[in-house]
């Protein structure tokens, strides 16, 4: 093996072995357990960044860590290629969005190459192919005629700026998620699927999502929002009943205050009548013009039909959305009552508290939201949980007045209609006579138009008819929600999806992607699910196992102002002085003569100008040492701080690994073989410290994921082993420390892979890292040898005492007569029998 580590020559020439051989490839196999391990689709933007980087990084050590387990793995990829990025560069550049796209995957295909990526290239697709996007054509057909998909005139959330309409998804904060304008209302005929028709099992379902971080299944519960709405109705006082709602039955003693909307149909007719209600409707109408937002009491109150106390009636512009409803509030548990309460000096009664609540412990004055234990109240129902005592109220108002419960989900119909050429057309055509007709199977797909025109008309010939194509095409969304079960059968032309392949290789065991696409993509992601499940194309309930939404690479950003306008600034560009705590004293540019200011640590991107070139990483330290640091920087689900001197230490340990075997492996007959399980003393020691290593990062391969934890400890154990070999540089220790670097190399092997094999290659023994060959654990050396016994007298616990495991009654016995502990209560009495119950208890009666 050569004496130097070449990074460049080393993984060339694996790549090289791997695609010729197309080791990566793979088949069905009954014989083997099947492993589908994805990350999120890349859109083809025209260069990889490092976000990228990480994200794939981390599948092809999960995909190499299960192929070193026998198992069957599939790990694919493919390119999201509609969407507006390429419309808005064929439009400025006047070029064919097609060959802007696929020139950009070209490019992109090039670096993940670089990096060595473990997939299996032979399963590509790409969404804007006419063989891809078909299927989702001949799907939405099918919704079409079940009545799940249809188009109807609707208030819309429009884009100016993009000139497109967005999902409710796509719209944070009251602007689009893509350009950051503000969205507009606007009154269009869209297209949309009946997300709603599927709520109830994405809300339900969620429960089942057990290896789906929390922080994702909380937003998607929050986003589908269940909510139960309890209806009844209370006494005005000297006046009508009138209906109120409630979502919790619980709280109702806490009651204080009932709120109605200046357009509710009670308040315009008592308007009519009252004038100091009167009054109150054109201060509230007034004030909502400004948007001003203010709330009045009156002089009307209710009767709480369940304790019979009068509440302050209150008249609002802008709490309650619906304005019919009207709202019994109890302001001490909900967050928007409360603070309602508090802005108007309502008062606040708590009837509801924590489980673990004690006299001695006093209620924060914060709202308290959760279930709990009643008190405060009457006393049947006081001391019970929050569901028991919803049970009996709701009883008890039953009695009084009419009660009746309404479930219902936020979630809301899914609008599919984008304005833009570049995405799939529409499958749904338009007669003379203004039917709409979905287009058959044997005539899709419905390519796209030859040119940009989005307003030209495309007919069709259907059934001996002429009808009208639709101009609108689909969100990109759609295709990103079903791309991964085309990977099982990317070149089946029957259906979407082979039904013997989509059997063997789903449900995805393992995805991963950015957590910003927790209400977005895996919203549709498992809606799509569902809908092919009803449709009998698949079988399983939910898309995926196992998902891991991984941290952003962070950079330095800085930035100086040109003609008033802020011009973010290369690192490149730039000089830094830093004082010796490492703070930022001074920066310099020779292009930029405006002070220079540094912005702080913020996600790489484009337009921060901050971000790093993979591809001159890559040739500068090689792909594993980037693969290593980025690895071993911070744990997946954090952030990660761009640091290239961390790629520079990974690196040197990556050629310390490369020294180590060049050192060993070639000393002796690698067919000699040694019994670990002989081993005594050091040597024992540190086969211990070994097992110890591979039993903590098989959990995090498996479980935690914990990838810079496992990496620390193979450092920790490499550092070891060489100590260990600069003291028994002698032939016999020799073998023993290769069998111990040949460990320490299959667990490198998922982190970098290039180097691993081509050592292993130069060697010989490339059987070593194929097939089963993940590094075993002898259990014996973590068996317990010491127990702890309980020591009894008369059935009660005085002693614990901790001895080898199987000791006899007699040898304990001796043991804990002279414990000063267990003297005192036998000394000077007659033990009348010993209860011995092996490695457990010990009980002297007396």
């Amino acid at each position: 093996m050569e004496k130097e580590y070449d990074h460049n020559k080393i993984e060339k020439k694996v790549q090289k072995y791997w695609e010729k051989h197309k080791t990566f490839n793979v088949k069905k196999n009954y014989k083997k357990k099947k492993y589908y391990c994805l990350s999120m689709l890349p859109y083809p933007s025209g260069n990889l960044h490092m976000g990228h980087i990480r994200n794939y990084t981390i599948s092809d050590i999960i995909a190499r860590y299960h192929r070193m387990l026998d198992m069957n793995v599939l790990h694919p990829i493919g390119w999201d290629s509609f969407g507006l990025p390429a419309e808005e560069a064929a439009i400025k550049n006047n070029i064919d969005p097609l060959k802007w796209t696929y020139k950009n995957i070209k490019e992109m295909k090039k670096q993940l190459k670089l990096m060595g990526f473990s997939y299996d290239w032979s399963r590509e697709i790409t969404t804007c192919d006419p063989k891809f996007y078909m299927w989702e054509q001949y799907i939405f057909t099918k919704l079409y005629k079940k009545k799940i998909a249809y188009k109807k005139m609707s208030p819309v959330n429009w884009c100016n700026y993009d000139k497109t309409v967005l999902a409710n998804e796509q719209v944070i904060k009251g602007k689009c998620w893509r350009c950051n304008n503000k969205v507009k209302t606007k009154n269009m005929e869209q297209w949309f699927i009946k997300t709603k028709k599927y709520a109830k099992k994405l809300y339900k379902n969620i429960k089942y999502l057990k290896k789906w971080p929390k922080k994702v299944k909380e937003m998607q519960k929050k986003w589908i929002g269940y909510s139960k709405k309890i209806k009844f109705y209370v006494q005005v006082k000297n006046d009508k009943k009138i209906p109120v709602y409630t979502t919790r039955l619980d709280t109702l003693y806490g009651s204080t205050f009932v709120l109605l909307s200046y357009k509710n149909k009670f308040i315009k007719k008592k308007s009519k009548k009252n004038l100091e209600i009167k009054k109150i409707v054109k201060k509230c109408k007034k004030n909502a013009q400004k948007n001003i937002k203010k709330s009045y009491k009156t002089n009307l109150y209710a009767l709480n039909p369940i304790n019979k106390k009068l509440i302050p009636i209150w008249i609002t512009n802008y709490f309650i959305k619906n304005k019919k409803k009207t709202i019994i509030s109890s302001p001490a548990h909900n967050k928007k009552e409360w603070k309602f309460a508090i802005k108007n000096n309502i008062k606040i009664i708590y009837v509801v508290k924590n489980y673990k609540y004690n006299k001695k412990t006093l209620l924060k004055k914060i709202p308290f939201t959760k279930k709990g234990i009643i008190f405060n109240c009457e006393k049947h129902i006081n001391g019970l949980n929050s569901k028991k005592a919803e049970y009996i109220i709701k009883k008890k108002l039953e009695k009084i007045t009419k009660v009746s419960i309404k479930k219902k989900f936020k979630l809301k119909d899914w609008n599919v209609s984008r304005q833009r050429y570049w995405g799939t057309p529409i499958p749904i055509a338009t007669l003379k006579n203004g039917k709409k007709i979905p287009v058959p199977k044997k005539k899709l797909p419905i390519k796209i138009l030859d040119k940009i025109n989005y307003k030209k008309t495309n007919k069709i010939k259907i059934n001996n008819n002429i009808a009208v194509l639709e101009n609108d095409t689909f969100d990109t969304f759609m295709e990103s929600s079903w791309y991964y079960i085309r990977y099982t059968s990317p070149k089946y032309k029957i259906n979407m999806v082979d039904p013997i392949s989509a059997s063997y290789w789903l449900p995805v065991d393992f995805y991963v992607g950015g957590i910003e696409h927790a209400t977005m993509h895996l919203i549709y992601f498992r809606l799509y699910c569902k809908i092919l499940k009803d449709l009998k194309i698949i079988k399983f309930n939910e898309p995926v196992i196992n998902l891991l939404c991984q941290g952003m690479v962070l950079s330095e950003a800085f930035y100086t102002f040109k003609n008033k306008k802020k011009i973010w600034v290369a690192k490149k560009e730039i000089k830094i002085k830093k004082n010796h705590k490492g703070k930022i004293t001074n920066i310099k540019s020779k292009i930029y003569k405006n002070k220079i200011n540094y912005y702080g640590m913020v996600k790489m991107s484009k337009s921060k100008n901050n971000g790093v070139e993979p591809t001159k990483i890559i040739k500068k330290y090689g792909a594993d040492s980037l693969r290593f640091f980025i690895m071993s920087a911070a744990p997946v689900e954090k952030s990660l701080i761009w640091k290239e001197e961390g790629i520079s230490g990974a690196r040197k340990f990556i050629k310390k690994i490369w020294n180590i075997s060049n050192k060993i492996l070639k000393k002796n007959n690698l067919k000699r073989k040694i019994n670990l399980n002989m081993l005594q003393g050091e040597e024992k020691k540190i086969l211990y410290d070994i097992y110890k290593t591979i039993k903590d990062i098989s959990k995090n391969m498996k479980e935690k994921k914990f990838f810079n934890v496992s990496i620390s400890k193979i450092i920790i154990i490499t550092k070891k082993i060489e100590n260990f070999y600069n003291k028994n540089i002698y032939e016999n220790k020799t073998i023993l420390i290769k069998e111990f670097i040949l460990i320490i190399l299959k667990l490198l092997n998922p982190f970098i892979p290039h180097t691993i094999f081509y050592i292993f290659k130069k060697f010989n023994i490339l059987n070593k890292i194929n097939g089963k060959c993940w590094p075993k654990i002898n259990k014996k050396f973590f068996k317990k040898k010491y127990c702890n016994i309980v020591i009894q007298i008369n059935g009660k616990k005085r002693y614990v005492i901790k001895i080898k495991k199987n000791s006899t009654k007699e040898k304990i016995m001796l043991l804990i007569k002279n414990k000063k502990v267990i003297q005192k209560y036998i000394i000077e009495k007659k033990i009348k029998k010993i209860i011995f119950i092996k490695n457990k208890i010990v009980n002297i009666v007396i």
